[in-house]
C-alpha cells in the first residue's frame, strides 16, 4: 500500500511515511493508492479489536502484525473507552440507533482515532529515534482529545491553536487545565478558520517545517481517516442482518473528516447510504444539494451551540473531490484554483451528469434545541447540539425499512449551556470530571498570526 498526493505532484510515500508528514509537500492530502476491499476480511462475528485490526493492516502493512496487534489492544480496551465493544450502537427504537462514539478519555468520537494515533506515532518515532512537533488547530474537541492522546508520549510535542470564546466551556477547562510539559495551547483572537489557515501556512513553509520537523494530528492526518472506516465497518457489521442489508448513517459534519470516513468504508465495499449533516453553516449541505462549494468569509461563520461544525471551508473535502474526479490530480488542482480565485466552484456547470451518492440535511438553531428535548421526551438520553443537527436530519428521512444509524459526536456534558437551554436542567458531569471547574488554566494568548506561531515553536523545541 502506498500514498499519493490529489495534487499529483509528491512522491508516493509509505503509511509510517504519511502518518509523519500530515500534508504531502505540493500541498495536498495522501490518499491510497486503491482501497482495499472489506468483503476479503472475515469480519462477521469480530469484535472491535480484530476488526480495527484487519482494517489498519490493510492501510498499514508496512507496521509488522504484532507490533500492530499490540498497538491495537493496547488502545482499544474496556478501560480507556468503558465499553469493550469500544463503539457500541444503542438501539433507540426498531431501525434508529446511536452509534455511540463519545466513551473514550475525553468524551469525544476524536478519541476513537486519536488514541490510535499517539500510540502510532510513538512508535515509529521510537523505531527512528526521531522527535515530532505536532501543530494543529480546533474548532473544539480535537484539540483536548489530541492533547489527552499524546501527554507523556516520547518523541511528541503538541501546538494546538484554538479560537478565543469560540469552544463551550467545558471543552475549554478540558483541554486548557492539562499541565503537561509537551502541551503547549495557543488561544487565537480568531474564529477556527483563523487557526486553521495559520497551520496550512507554516505548513507550507517547507523549510522551517523539515527544521522543526512539524507533523499533524487534525484529519488531514490519513490514520485519522482509516481509524474511523473501522467504526462504520463495525456498526454495519452489528446492526445488517446479512451482507446484503443497507444501513443508512447520518453523520455530523464541519471539517468532513467523519463523513470521508463513511465514504471510504463505502468505497471500500460497504453497502451503506451517507447523510452528510450540517449546522446554519452548511457549506457542505449546499454542496451535496447544489454542487457548488462556495467557502464563506471568516465574518459569515455563525456561532453556533455545535461549535466542531461552525467552519467556512471543509478541509478534508479534497479528499472526496479527488475520488470525484476520478483521482484525476490535474482536474483536482483547476478546481481548487478556481476555489482559490473566485472563493467557489460547481461541479454542475463544468459537468452537466453531475451526480454524487451523498445526501446531506441541515438543522437551525431552534431545531437543535427542539431535537435535544424531543430525544429525551420520548427515548430518556440525552444527546449533545452536534449529535442532534444529524439526529434532526435523520429522523426526517427514515425509511422504515432501512436502519438509520446517527453518528454520535461527544457527551453532552461538554455542551451544558445548550442542554440546559433545552431540558432545563444540566446534564450530569461523567465521572473524574467533578472538580474540571477548579483546575487553572495553562494557556498562551496569540494572534492568529504564521510569523507569531512559528516564533513560539522555535523558542519551546529544545
Amino acid at each position: 500500500m502506498r500514498y499519493i498526493s490529489t495534487r499529483g505532484n509528491a512522491a508516493s510515500r509509505s503509511f509510517k511515511e504519511i502518518l509523519l508528514e500530515g500534508l504531502a509537500p505540493d500541498g495536498g492530502l495522501y490518499m491510497p493508492e486503491s482501497y482495499p476491499e472489506l468483503r476479503k476480511f472475515r469480519l462477521w462475528g469480530q469484535g472491535y479489536v480484530d476488526v480495527a485490526l484487519s482494517v489498519l493492516n490493510s492501510f498499514a502493512p508496512d507496521i509488522s502484525w504484532d507490533d500492530l496487534q499490540t498497538i491495537v489492544r493496547r488502545t482499544y480496551t474496556k478501560e480507556a473507552f468503558g465499553d469493550e465493544r469500544i463503539t457500541p450502537v444503542e438501539m433507540l427504537e426498531p431501525n434508529l440507533g446511536l452509534l455511540r462514539l463519545s466513551n473514550g478519555p475525553t468524551l469525544a468520537f476524536k478519541d476513537v482515532p486519536l488514541q490510535l494515533l499517539g500510540a502510532l506515532m510513538e512508535h515509529v518515532l521510537r523505531e527512528r529515534n526521531e522527535e515530532l512537533n505536532i501543530l494543529g488547530a480546533t474548532s473544539g474537541d480535537t484539540g483536548s482529545a489530541a492533547a489527552y492522546a499524546v501527554r507523556g508520549k516520547r518523541g511528541l510535542r503538541l501546538f494546538m491553536l484554538s479560537p478565543y470564546g469560540r469552544m463551550s466551556r467545558f471543552q475549554q477547562r478540558q483541554m486548557y487545565t492539562l499541565d503537561e510539559p509537551n502541551i503547549f495551547n495557543l488561544v487565537a483572537n480568531g474564529t477556527f478558520d483563523d487557526c486553521q489557515a495559520v497551520v496550512k501556512e507554516v505548513n507550507a513553509d517547507a523549510e522551517f517545517k523539515k527544521k522543526y520537523k512539524l507533523g499533524a494530528v487534525n484529519s488531514i492526518n490519513w490514520a485519522r481517516i482509516a481509524a474511523q472506516v473501522v467504526y462504520y465497518a463495525y456498526a454495519f457489521l452489528h446492526v445488517a442482518r446479512t451482507a446484503y442489508d443497507h444501513v443508512t448513517f447520518a453523520v455530523p459534519s464541519g471539517n468532513f473528516g467523519n463523513a470521508l470516513s463513511a465514504h471510504i468504508a463505502r468505497q471500500m465495499g460497504l453497502p451503506i447510504d451517507i447523510i452528510v449533516c450540517t449546522n446554519e453553516n452548511d457549506v457542505l449541505d449546499e454542496f451535496f444539494r447544489t454542487g457548488a462549494y462556495r467557502v464563506r468569509a471568516s465574518a459569515d461563520v455563525r456561532i453556533t451551540s455545535s461549535p466542531s461544525m461552525d467552519i467556512a471551508s471543509a478541509s478534508n473535502f479534497e479528499r472526496f473531490m479527488f475520488d470525484y474526479v476520478d483521482r484525476d490530480a490535474q482536474a483536482l488542482t483547476r478546481l481548487w484554483a478556481e476555489l482559490k480565485e473566485k472563493g467557489q466552484f460547481s461541479v454542475r456547470e463544468n459537468d452537466p451528469g453531475y451526480v454524487v451518492d451523498i445526501s446531506s440535511g441541515k438543522a437551525t438553531e431552534a431545531e437543535v434545541l427542539a431535537t435535544i428535548h424531543h430525544v429525551y421526551e420520548k427515548y430518556d438520553v440525552i444527546i449533545d447540539p452536534h449529535t442532534a443537527v444529524a439526529m434532526k436530519v435523520a429522523l426526517e428521512r427514515r425509511d422504515k425499512d432501512v436502519p438509520m444509524i446517527v453518528a454520535e459526536t461527544a457527551q453532552p456534558a461538554k455542551f451544558g449551556d445548550t442542554i440546559r437551554e433545552a431540558l432545563g436542567f444540566e446534564p450530569p458531569v461523567p465521572k473524574g470530571y467533578e472538580r474540571l471547574a477548579d483546575l487553572p488554566e495553562h494557556t498562551t494568548r496569540i494572534d492568529p498570526d504564521a510569523e507569531t506561531v512559528k516564533q513560539f515553536i522555535a523558542a519551546h523545541v529544545q
